[in-house]
């Protein structure tokens, strides 16, 4: 091998290994360090059942030192049907409608109100002199935030109904039980 060639070839060898290098350190650079809160290096635990037409997707994210977020998300299985607003009294409006409702037992605790992201919207219904508050007709993504007392079990106890203004109502859901366990290690839904 002349000298020119040996040149030409230990330099691509440098810009290889430099370029193996540098791909090494980007790819380090996208990845959280084991036990940071980067929150991306572990799935937020999730469940989810479906009872009187409507499923509701369970899920507990940004737990950090004891606290976090447990969202529920709603959603009518037939197209046209709508929730109830988490506002509406627990019997309804002269007994029409349940309200959208999620509450914590055990030792997780509710640090704040459960909150909706959809608009509130009024209907009249037949029969019924007041306005009742829904959300619109679809899926509605409840929040609430939380804290736990220390390791242990707890519950979240899940309301809704759902109604069509053409096709009627489902059978209203109250206090559906769903089981969490609480560790060091943040909580965890039981499995059914």
């Amino acid at each position: 091998m002349n000298l020119s060639a040996y040149v030409s070839r230990s330099r691509k060898v440098r810009i290889a290994a430099a370029l193996v290098s540098l791909a090494a350190l980007a790819a380090c650079g996208q990845q959280p360090a084991k036990g940071s809160d980067a929150g991306a290096a572990t799935a937020a635990p999730t469940t989810r059942f479906s009872e009187n037409g409507v499923t509701v997707t369970l899920s507990v994210s940004d737990w950090r030192a004891s606290k976090g977020t447990v969202t529920a998300v709603f959603t009518p299985e037939r197209k046209g049907f709508h929730l109830y607003s988490i506002d509406l009294p627990a019997t309804g409006i002269e007994d029409v409608g349940r309200p959208t409702a999620m509450t914590v037992s055990g030792v997780l605790k509710a640090e704040g109100r459960l909150t909706a992201a959809e608009d509130v919207r009024s209907i009249s219904v037949p029969g019924v002199d007041a306005p009742v508050p829904v959300y619109p007709d679809g899926p509605v993504t409840t929040t609430l935030p939380v804290s736990a007392d220390g390791n242990g079990d707890a519950t979240l106890l899940l309301g809704y109904a759902s109604c069509s203004s053409q096709d009627g109502c489902t059978i209203p859901v109250s206090d559906r039980a769903v089981r969490l366990r609480v560790t060091g290690d943040g909580p965890a839904f039981d499995t059914p």
